[in-house]
């Protein structure tokens, strides 16, 4: 049995040990250890009152623990996912069983202003351009509108974040926002101070205009405007450090085309185009910028390239688009500009986008088992690579 001065001696390791097992539960928003952003502010570990008392055999001592949790602010959107970390990583504690308790409140206005200015001290500046900078960077272009680029970027980023990545994604397309509706976003960036965290969708943090704005509203800018909404988005956001970053850029080669290449040189062209020559002729153009501004052509998808009807391939726009597309990048760029996929028409597309899932996820999250997303995950490891 253990006697008073044993418990006590034990609660006090076993606070230090809950510390330390707090130290690798992440906040969610800010990619950070909860200890490290100052959101535990005391633990109080307590013999129970009830329970067995002996340590070893088939019976451990029993503890009340008590987690005082600060968070950003109140009402954090997150809060059930991080109070279900605090207390995976308590009773997962195998020396003692622990019972978790969580008093859970916010911080102080100092506080969290503190925090703030810590996090933007760190970053400064656009976080993607700074030296040692691990992210790819891959932005989606198309000549017009139409042709799936929103599709494409979305279940891309979706593909990348099913296969383990950190993955972000920028709604870039100020005019024709659709990122939102394609996750199924309905909620606002928590603003921190003036700092915002991205919404998480299907494991991707996404970010866009319409998310402040409503989907009804028009956006009518342009130039110095249009350029700042860009650096807002890349500067003003917490981004964490992700593996990837999908931008879904705006139809043809206007500002934001420019504006992406001035602010992310190292970003990845990939354009996409659909099969017919009225298609492809245009999107050699949105390729073209590469001429103009320092931005590297990564590849060319193929959109809508058929349709698969009782086994056989229809073509219904017409073939070789993708082709002509990449040869005439090629050609003009002075360096390999590679066909990497050819993706086909599915009704499921719509479907699943209008439902606000990307279709190349399960209901679970998970990559589905479908012709379609083996297509973006071979996609997204030629991109990577």
């Amino acid at each position: 049995m253990l006697v008073q001065s044993d418990l006590e001696a034990f609660a006090r390791r076993i606070k230090s040990d809950v510390f330390a097992r707090l130290s690798k539960v992440i906040d969610p928003e800010l990619g950070r250890p909860i200890t490290d952003l100052g959101m535990i502010t005391d633990i109080l570990v307590e013999p129970a009152t009830e329970g067995p008392a002996q340590i070893g055999g088939p019976d451990l001592p029993v503890f009340d623990v008590t987690i005082y949790v600060e968070l950003t602010i109140e009402g954090c959107p997150l809060t059930r996912a991080i109070a279900d970390r605090i207390d995976a990583a308590v009773s997962s504690y195998t020396k003692a069983i622990l019972r978790p308790h969580q008093e859970v409140s916010s911080m102080s206005a100092d506080k969290l202003q503190s925090l703030v200015d810590q996090l933007k001290a760190e970053r400064r500046s656009n976080p993607f351009t700074k030296a040692g900078s691990k992210t790819r960077i891959f932005a989606i272009a198309s000549g017009k509108g139409g042709v799936g680029k929103s599709s494409v970027s979305a279940n891309l980023a979706a593909t990348f974040a099913a296969l383990g990545y950190d993955t972000a994604a920028i709604d870039a397309d100020i005019y024709g926002f659709s990122l939102p509706g394609l996750f199924g976003v309905h909620s606002q960036p928590t603003n921190l101070n003036g700092m915002l965290m991205p919404v998480t969708a299907w494991g991707v943090k996404l970010i866009s205009i319409g998310m402040f704005a409503g989907s009804e509203r028009a956006i009518l800018w342009r130039g110095p405007r249009l350029q700042r909404s860009l650096e807002q988005f890349l500067t003003d956001v917490w981004w964490g450090e992700p593996d990837v970053l999908i931008l879904d850029l705006a139809p043809g080669t206007g500002d934001m085309a420019i504006s992406v290449a001035q602010a992310l040189p190292n970003a990845e062209l990939v354009v996409v185009t659909t099969p017919q020559p009225s298609a492809s002729d245009v999107a050699v153009r949105s390729g073209l910028v590469a001429l103009q501004v320092p931005i590297r052509v990564r590849g060319v998808v193929e959109n809508m390239a058929w349709y698969e009807h009782e086994g056989e391939r229809l073509r219904i726009f017409g073939q070789g688009g993708g082709r002509r597309v990449a040869d005439r990048l090629t050609g003009d760029l002075g360096y390999e500009v590679p066909l990497l996929a050819q993706l086909p028409l599915e009704t499921d597309l719509r479907e699943a986008g209008e439902s606000g899932r990307p279709v190349v996820l399960g209901e679970d999250g998970k990559l589905a088992p479908t012709p379609m997303a083996t297509a973006f995950k071979a996609l997204a490891h030629r991109l990577i690579a």
